[in-house]
């Protein structure tokens, strides 16, 4: 997989920052100033494997850059990191339900900034691969095509609707999935999940979980995630 990284961030020494430590861990990086300049460089060249993304940027905003992004046929499958002061939680849920995969306020700290990058280049790299059908997390096994979920070792027994809803949760690691974006996942045949339902469905999930119940965690605000 490549691990090309484009930064659009008009904040030079934060730019230079992230820069610094993605080269660090073996990425190549390009550094933009704009969101005009973002469009030209993912047209003229090859794919990149994650793009991190400021929201407030001159010209073209970060949030109508990740729109754009996900509207392309080209871009619409690359992750997207937002990594931006607007803090608030409904700034939070507006970039994610905008086609951001994860978002990290400013200011950040660098590790939590890498282990953000990691775990979506995982989750990416395990999207492609088209035969990965066994999810293992910590002491927490799904398999998709057993329809069998462990818990160390131990068979567990979880409706339907909690089993997608672990299912949606396993394949976005690290990604925070909101409550709409959860009901869209797991709506269909035998499963019917809505509106704030999704907090229920979650709690009778993570009880059956036992011991591997904080594998899921709260956004508390903006949805929930299966931890990195």
């Amino acid at each position: 997989m490549s691990t090309r990284v484009l930064i659009v961030e008009d904040e030079r020494e934060i730019a230079e920052l992230m820069a610094l430590h993605l080269r660090r861990e073996g990425h190549e990086v390009t550094c933009v100033e704009d969101g005009e300049q973002a469009i030209r460089t993912l047209s003229s060249e090859s794919e990149y494997a994650l793009l991190i993304l400021d929201w407030m940027l001159p010209g073209v905003s970060g949030l109508e850059l990740c729109k754009k992004i996900r509207a392309e046929k080209g871009t619409h499958g690359v992750p997207i990191l937002m990594v931006t002061a607007r803090a608030h939680t409904s700034d939070i849920v507006l970039g994610l339900e905008m086609g951001a995969d994860d978002y990290l306020t400013k200011p950040f700290e660098v590790p939590v900034f890498l282990a953000r990058v990691r775990a979506l280049l995982r989750r990416s790299s395990a999207l492609d691969n088209s035969e990965d059908r066994l999810f293992t997390i910590d002491d927490l096994s799904v398999d998709l095509d057993a329809y069998r979920v462990t818990c160390h070792k131990k068979e567990l027994s979880l409706t339907p609707s909690e089993f997608k809803l672990l299912v949606a949760l396993v394949k976005s690691q690290g990604r925070v999935l909101t409550r709409e974006r959860l009901i869209d996942l797991v709506q269909g045949e035998g499963v019917t999940v809505v509106d704030r339902a999704i907090d229920t469905h979650i709690f009778g999930l993570r009880k059956k979980l036992g011991k591997c119940a904080d594998v899921v965690e709260t956004i508390r605000g903006v949805g929930y995630r299966v931890k990195i």
